[in-house]
């Protein structure tokens, strides 16, 4: 399967390794035959004919094995909190169903077969977001997504409705499945809540790179800065990838810019860090969130259950359920994301304070109006809420299981917050860009260079100026619209060159 994290990409391809589990099932199968042989062999093997975590050492009776593999459902099944958004639950669901096709886990056909149904028919479980530390697998997370296997739970239904899983069962004649050994434990050790969350934030941050690179540039212009800072030569002699393809993206929208020509002999020596060191701090991020998506895509393709089923009748007891590689990465995320928000609020507050002719807040007559006051309130309290998210979940364990499980990641709560931080990023940068564009149109009749020229078109098209006070979420509702759609940054391509 290809590695690349895009949601469309990814999906696709995980489409296409579904279908190809159905077309070629033996490394499943072939598992699972070693796995039963293991089994009539009476050898004791973990979650298969023992108890779980503390309780390993209890033996169980074959005639109690598959409701062993039910309990384990039920019992773990204990997620509190909003639900997962459907879109990243279903990104879950079917990276669970690729890992159990990777041929280590041992698990029986006729789990395959549900999943792969539920993903078919667009049937979505409900899964609620708390209740997993990020070690033995996302495990209550996993639990509530395969209830509904044997019946119980909900799926999404119109509207936000959570419909019962057994309803929507017999709705289309199907009967609950009954686990065989280890498909209990199969379906619910793994990382795939904490690998689902990353896969998706990670994608849009793909986007929210380049809009922020725009945006940038559109505050430069606006505010008369120097394009020195993003010269290649000084990027040559601290050549960090991220900070590189900045400047060099930033170099390009600036193109046959009159508004650089205007000042360039100002006299001016220095612009202001959330202006001159747009390179260091986005390509800083940049780097930071590529560690992150290496990560993702090595867990991704990656079998994290627990025993692991391997040739030789061999089933190995082990740890690559722990979260720690993504709690880390994901951690590491949050700083970087919530650093973008907050060199983007350092350039909307520079906006708002009147310089080189710019009205102050961005009104020509405030007092009677409050300008663009208070939207910079709004993004200096999303970037506080920030630093408080961006607190590393990783650094973090409390044991479980009786201490059997000493030591846990929390990467699940790191792969919540970090959405949260994301969303706060989004509507920082649709501020900025509210701001930004505001204070360029002041610099009519010269032209800003070209690529934040269509960006400044393709956002009055939708947003127009104002001169009065007025209710800003009126703006602020497309302007999200632009931030969380990749129109933009193709307009702006497609009139320069493609952005890094």
């Amino acid at each position: 399967m290809a590695t690349h994290v895009s949601i469309e990409r990814l999906e696709s391809d995980l489409k296409a390794s579904i279908l190809q589990m159905k077309t070629d099932p033996s490394p499943r199968r072939h598992a699972r035959e070693i796995l039963e042989r293991v089994l009539a062999s009476g050898r004791p093997t973990y979650g298969v004919n023992t108890g779980f975590g503390k309780l390993a050492n209890v033996r169980v009776d074959d005639a109690d094995l598959v409701l062993l593999q039910e309990n384990l459902l039920r019992s773990h099944a204990v997620g509190v909190g909003e639900p997962v958004d459907r879109e990243i639950t279903r990104l879950m669901l079917m990276l669970k169903v690729h890992s159990l096709g990777l041929g280590y886990s041992g698990v029986s056909e006729p789990v395959v077969e549900r999943l792969i149904y539920f993903i078919e028919n667009d049937l979505i479980p409900v899964v609620p977001s708390r209740g997993s530390v990020g070690a033995s697998g996302d495990l209550a997370p996993l639990a509530h997504m395969s209830l509904p296997l044997i019946g119980s739970g909900f799926f999404w239904g119109a509207e936000g409705r959570h419909i019962p899983a057994s309803d929507a069962l017999a709705q289309r004649g199907l009967d609950p499945i009954s686990l065989a050994p280890k498909d209990g434990l199969s379906l619910i050790n793994g990382t795939q809540f904490m690998s689902a969350y990353g896969a998706f934030i990670l994608h849009r941050c793909l986007q929210l790179e380049k809009t922020a690179d725009i945006l940038a540039a559109m505050s430069l212009e606006a505010l008369q800065g120097s394009l020195v800072p993003f010269s290649a030569q000084i990027q040559d002699v601290r050549p960090h990838p991220g900070q590189m393809r900045v400047a060099q993206n930033v170099r390009a929208l600036l193109k046959q810019s009159e508004i650089l020509e205007s000042h360039r002999e100002c006299g001016k020596v220095q612009d202001p860090y959330c202006l001159r060191c747009v390179p260091q701090v986005h390509g800083a991020s940049r780097d930071a969130l590529g560690y992150a998506r290496r990560v993702v895509e090595i867990e991704i393709n990656s079998a994290t259950d627990n025993p692991l089923v391997f040739d030789g009748d061999q089933v190995l007891s082990g740890g690559n359920f722990h979260g720690q590689p993504l709690a880390l990465a994901l951690d590491f995320s949050a700083i970087a994301v919530a650093e973008l928000a907050s060199i983007s609020e350092r350039r909307i507050y520079l906006l708002l304070e009147g310089h080189d002719g710019l009205p102050r807040l961005l009104m020509k007559e405030t007092g009677l109006n409050s300008g663009f006051m208070i939207p910079q309130y709004t993004a200096a309290a999303l970037v506080s809420e920030n630093k408080v998210l961006a607190h590393p979940a990783s650094v973090d364990s409390i044991p479980t299981s009786l201490g059997q499980e000493d030591h846990v990641s929390m990467g699940s709560i790191g792969a919540v917050k970090l959405l949260q931080v994301m969303k706060n990023l989004e509507y920082v940068l649709a501020i900025e860009l509210l701001a930004a564009a505001q204070a360029l149109d002041y610099r009519a009749p010269l032209r800003p260079g070209r690529g934040v020229e269509v960006a400044h078109g393709f956002i009055r098209e939708r947003i127009p100026h104002r001169e009065s006070d007025y209710l800003f979420q009126e703006a602020l509702e497309p302007s999200m619209e632009i931030i969380r759609s990749a129109a933009m940054q193709k307009a702006v391509s497609a009139a320069t060159v493609e952005l890094l």
